[in-house]
Order: C-alpha cells, then sequence, then structure tokens
C-alpha cells in the first residue's frame, strides 16, 4: 500500500501494533506527521514513534482477545489490593478492640492526592480507578513539558498529601547510553518536577511523590526527591501502577512505614518498572465519630 493511501486509511485515536516490533503493544495513534506516526501506549506509559508503513490496524477480533487479557490482570491486581487492605482493616480494628470500648466509633481523615498526568485516557482511567478504592483524588492533564511550569502553582491550590507526576516517556539508544538523562524523551520534565515540588515540602513523609512512566531514568527521579519512581530496569510500566503505590500508602497507618515490596507485588508490572523507599503510611483514625446533619 502507498504512504498516501496509508494515511488516508490511519487517524487519530486508531488502535494500532508495529509490524517490526511482531505487534507486541497496542498502541493509540497520537499524530501523523508526514511519514511519521507519534503512538502512545494504549495500557502502557510509553510514547514512541514509526514509520508509517510500520503501522498496522488492530483487527477487531485480536484487539478484543488483548483487552480482554489485560482486563483480566488489572481485576487481579485489584482484588490482590483489595485482599491487602482488608487485612489491614482487620488488624487495626483488633488493636482498637484490645483498648477501646465496643461502641465506641472513629473517623478517618481523608488523604488528598493530586494526580497530573500526560494523557487524558490514562488519566480518567486513574481516577475510576481511585473512586473505586475509596480514594479522593484532583486530577489535572498537562503535556509533559508542561509540568515543571504549572507544579507551583498547582500544589499551591490544591496543598496535597500524596502527588503522582505521570504520563508517557521512552529511552532511545540512538541518543546515548541509559545513564544519560538526555537520551529519555520526558524524564528530565518528570525530575524537573519533582525538584520543584520537593522544594514545597522537603520531608519524604509529608509529601509522598510518584514520578516517571514507561523506561523513565528511575536513578534521576527518586534523586530529585521522589518516595516512588519507574523504572529500574527500563521497561514498560501499565497506566494504573501509579494509583496501586498511592492506594497502599494512603491506607497504611502513619506510625507504620510502607514496605516498598508489599507496594510492587500488587502493580501490574512489579519491582522491574516500579521502586521506591521507606516511607511512612498516611492512614489516620481518630474518636469520637460524630454524625453531621
Amino acid at each position: 500500500m502507498k504512504v498516501g493511501d496509508l494515511v488516508k486509511k490511519l487517524t487519530t485515536g486508531m488502535l494500532v501494533t508495529r509490524y517490526s516490533h511482531e505487534h507486541d503493544i497496542v498502541f493509540r495513534i497520537k499524530k501523523i506527521t508526514g511519514e511519521t506516526v507519534i503512538l502512545h501506549g494504549e495500557d502502557l506509559r510509553l510514547e514512541a514513534d514509526a514509520p508509517i508503513d510500520d503501522v498496522r490496524e488492530l483487527p477487531e477480533d485480536l484487539l478484543r482477545e488483548r483487552q480482554e487479557e489485560m482486563k483480566d490482570k488489572e481485576e487481579y491486581s485489584y482484588r490482590l489490593f483489595r485482599q491487602d487492605y482488608q487485612l489491614m482493616k482487620d488488624k487495626k480494628e483488633y488493636e482498637h478492640r484490645k483498648n477501646e470500648p465496643r461502641d465506641i466509633q472513629r473517623f478517618q481523615l481523608p488523604v488528598k492526592v493530586l494526580h497530573i498526568d500526560g494523557d487524558r485516557l490514562y488519566l480518567k482511567k486513574c481516577i475510576d480507578l481511585y473512586q473505586r478504592l475509596g480514594l479522593q483524588v484532583h486530577g489535572v492533564y498537562l503535556q509533559e513539558n508542561e509540568f515543571p511550569l504549572e507544579i507551583d502553582d498547582i500544589i499551591r491550590k490544591i496543598q496535597p498529601e500524596i502527588l503522582v507526576v505521570t504520563g508517557h516517556d521512552a529511552y532511545s539508544e540512538a541518543k546515548g547510553s541509559k545513564k544519560e538523562l538526555a537520551a529519555y524523551r520526558n524524564s528530565k520534565y518528570y525530575v524537573e518536577t519533582v525538584r520543584k515540588a520537593r522544594n514545597w515540602e522537603p520531608n519524604l513523609d509529608q509529601l509522598i511523590i510518584f514520578a516517571g512512566a514507561c523506561q523513565s531514568h528511575f536513578e534521576s527521579i527518586i534523586r530529585a526527591g521522589a518516595n516512588f519512581a519507574s523504572s529500574p530496569d527500563r521497561v514498560n510500566i501499565h497506566a494504573l501502577d501509579p494509583v496501586y503505590v498511592v492506594a497502599k500508602v494512603a491506607y497504611t497507618p502513619f506510625m507504620e512505614k510502607v514496605n516498598v515490596y508489599e507496594v510492587l507485588k500488587n502493580t501490574l508490572t512489579g519491582e522491574k518498572g516500579l521502586g521506591g523507599m521507606e516511607t511512612k503510611g498516611l492512614f489516620r483514625t481518630g474518636l469520637p465519630y460524630v454524625e453531621t446533619k
């Protein structure tokens, strides 16, 4: 098929794969510029470009199969987290019952989450999952290069306890080694944004930060001040992974440390794609509970 015919056939938002990569990842077409197609992962936080003759539209039956497979993986992670959350809840209630009257009721303070995302569809998916997990979130969509320009104003306005900065990224061997920040599509924006956010609150336990996307420069983001980041092995991460990290921190009692391994085991990517450092939980309860009319 001629390039001109391919341009007519392919449209923004269409789900496609790359022939040269054996159709391994499902992408959405972000933009078509001449003979180059800018691609965003449908489920993975990866940005890539490809020659237009390398892009193939995904057949409906194969798309349905891929979607069902990913949905099963997402539901499995959700069930794992719910099991962990129930164990934490039961443990906390047992401790309270040992020391307090049975008829006393407690209240809990909600954790304020600010999630800044470079992909509108990912942001919506994440917000849906936050709500499903019972977390309050303020979502903001920005292009990755706008993150460091807008972060001060957004933090001043929202005053979050947890900050998530994510979107798309990618490592390019043609631009340098994996140690070089310049070899990454958007890692420098995550680093700069984290550094600015950390200036607002230097204490790692007062503002919890997750930053990064697929293949991001993990070490630089952590050094900039993030509690959790991607991607230690420069692998792709799932769009929903940041939410599970946040949920683990939000539901861990503030007198306990968040076990990093326990955080990662509920994600779809695991320790190759995500990492972090010991961090205190943010879950606080108080008493007595008073009904408001």
